[in-house]
C-alpha cells in the first residue's frame, strides 16, 4: 500500500480489528507487569484518592505510551501485510 492512497475499507477494517486485539494484549501486559512490580493491584480509577499522585501519574504514561506502540505496530504490521499480499497478487 503506497503511502499516498487511500486505504480500502478492508484494510481500515483489518487495521482497527488488529489495534483492538492489540490494545487488549497490551492492557493485559501492562496489569500483569504492573502487578508483579508494585505488589498491588493496577490503579482502575486514576482520580481515586487512595492512589497517590505519583503511581497514578506514573500508571498513566506508562499505559499512554503502550498504547501508542501497540497501535503503531497493529497499523504497521497490517500495512507490511497488504504489501506482501499486494506484490503476491502482482507477480501472479
Amino acid at each position: 500500500m503506497s503511502e499516498h492512497s487511500e486505504p480500502s475499507l478492508a484494510v481500515k477494517v483489518a487495521t482497527m480489528g488488529a489495534t483492538l486485539a492489540a490494545g487488549w494484549v497490551a492492557q493485559k501486559l501492562i496489569k500483569t507487569i504492573w502487578e508483579k512490580a508494585t505488589g498491588s493491584d493496577a490503579p482502575i480509577d486514576l482520580d481515586a484518592d487512595d492512589i497517590p499522585v505519583v503511581q497514578a501519574i506514573t500508571f498513566a504514561a506508562v499505559t499512554g505510551g503502550v498504547a501508542v506502540l501497540a497501535r503503531r505496530l497493529a497499523r504497521q504490521g497490517v500495512a507490511k501485510a497488504v504489501d506482501r499480499r499486494a506484490e503476491k497478487v502482482s507477480v501472479v
